[in-house]
């Protein structure tokens, strides 16, 4: 591979560490790195976190909002709408990224935001899935909406209660999928 790529090892290894840090790869001992295939339980633990880490970034979010930061929420939802009326689905879901990212960091805590980033590397390849149907795409849309509004005039209490919903409907659409795939898969054997 280090040739094939015309690298050294040790960037190889470095970079195979780090997906396992981040929980993408699995190391086991005297055999090598394998890529982690999720399954439902991990899928709700990802999103167990990711309400934990948003919930308290808002939370604190009245303490933590200035009009930059409040304008930034704007500015990527004005992107998350034009983005849904294009039908853009891949743009969508990194202003998505982008939005629940700066949610968390209105809680002003670096630990917070350095265990946030590694649970979003696990929850990437997820991202688009959870918004696959166009019902679950327009709603993800209003969901967002409301959470902004709800931050810009300091109702933490609907900003978490929406974002909750809003992230429990995106995990139970990851998991139906990953049902169907497993299922498909036992019928295979």
């Amino acid at each position: 591979m280090t040739e094939h790529l015309n690298v050294s090892r040790s960037p190889v290894r470095e970079a195979l560490r780090q997906l396992v840090s981040d929980g993408l790869l699995i190391e086991v001992p005297n055999k090598g790195v394998y890529v982690k295939e999720f399954n439902v339980k991990d899928i709700e633990e990802i999103f167990d976190m990711r309400v934990m880490l948003e919930g308290y970034g808002i939370a604190h979010s009245k303490k933590g909002m200035t009009s930059t930061r409040l304008e930034r929420l704007f500015e990527i939802l004005k992107n998350l709408e034009a983005s849904y009326e294009k039908g853009d689905l891949e743009t969508y879901t990194r202003y998505d990224e982008q939005l629940h990212e700066r949610i968390v960091r209105l809680g002003d805590n670096s630990l917070v935001n350095d265990t946030y980033e590694r649970v979003r590397s696990m929850n990437q390849q997820f991202r688009v899935l959870s918004l696959t149907s166009e019902r679950r795409f327009s709603e993800s849309l209003e969901e967002h909406r409301t959470i902004v509004q709800s931050l810009a005039i300091g109702d933490v209490k609907t900003a978490d209660l929406i974002n909750r919903r809003h992230l429990e409907l995106a995990c139970n659409t990851v998991k139906e999928y990953l049902l169907k795939k497993e299922e498909e898969k036992e019928k295979e054997e």
